[in-house]
C-alpha cells in the first residue's frame, strides 16, 4: 500500500500541467495567468484578463495588446466603474501604467480586454495568442486560456495567487 501510495505522489509532482505557473516574462515584467471566458454562440466580444507585476525599479506601461484576425477584429483596454450606483465601461487611452513593485489586475468589474469581433465563439479549453506591446518593455507573446463560460477567476491550480494583487491605479 506505501508503494502505491508514493507512486501516485511521484507521478503528480510529474505531470507538468501540476507544477506550470502560466506566467509569461518582459525585461522587468511578469504576465500572470491570461484567461478568457468561453462565449456563447453569435457572441462577437469577449474579455480578457491577466495581472501584470513589475518587478523593476522603473514604471512601465502596457500601451496595445494585439490578437490574430482569425480570432477577432481587434482588442482594447477597457476599465469598468461604479460611481453613484451606476455601472460603466469606458475604452482606456494612452495604456495602463504599471508603477515599480505594483501588480495591475485586469478582472472582471475592473480593467480588462475587449475582444471585438470575435470570428468564432471562443470554446473552453481553447488557447489564444496575444501579443502586449509595453513601452519600456517591449512586445511579448502570451497565450489566453479560455475558461469556463460563467467562470470569476482563473481555474484552480493555474498558478495564480489573486490575494492581495489588485492595483487599479493608472
Amino acid at each position: 500500500m506505501f508503494r502505491k501510495t508514493v507512486l501516485a505522489l511521484a507521478l503528480l509532482a510529474a505531470t507538468p500541467f501540476m507544477t506550470e505557473a502560466h506566467e509569461f516574462k518582459a525585461g522587468d515584467l511578469i504576465i500572470g495567468h491570461p484567461w478568457s471566458r468561453a462565449t456563447p454562440g453569435g457572441a462577437t466580444i469577449g474579455g480578457g484578463y491577466l495581472t501584470i507585476t513589475n518587478t523593476g525599479s522603473a514604471p512601465d506601461k502596457l500601451v496595445s495588446v494585439s490578437i490574430p484576425a482569425t480570432v477577432a477584429d481587434h482588442v482594447e483596454m477597457h476599465e469598468m466603474a461604479t460611481k453613484d450606483g451606476v455601472m460603466t465601461m469606458r475604452p482606456i487611452a494612452g495604456g495602463v501604467a504599471v508603477a515599480p513593485g505594483k501588480t495591475v489586475a485586469f478582472v472582471p468589474g475592473g480593467y480588462h480586454l475587449m475582444l471585438m469581433g470575435l470570428k468564432a465563439p471562443l470554446k473552453e479549453g481553447d488557447r489564444v495568442k496575444a501579443e502586449l506591446t509595453f513601452e519600456k518593455a517591449g512586445k511579448v507573446e502570451v497565450t489566453i486560456n479560455v475558461e469556463g463560460i460563467g467562470a470569476q477567476h482563473p481555474a484552480p491550480g493555474a498558478g495564480m495567487d489573486m490575494g492581495g494583487m489588485h492595483d487599479h491605479k493608472m
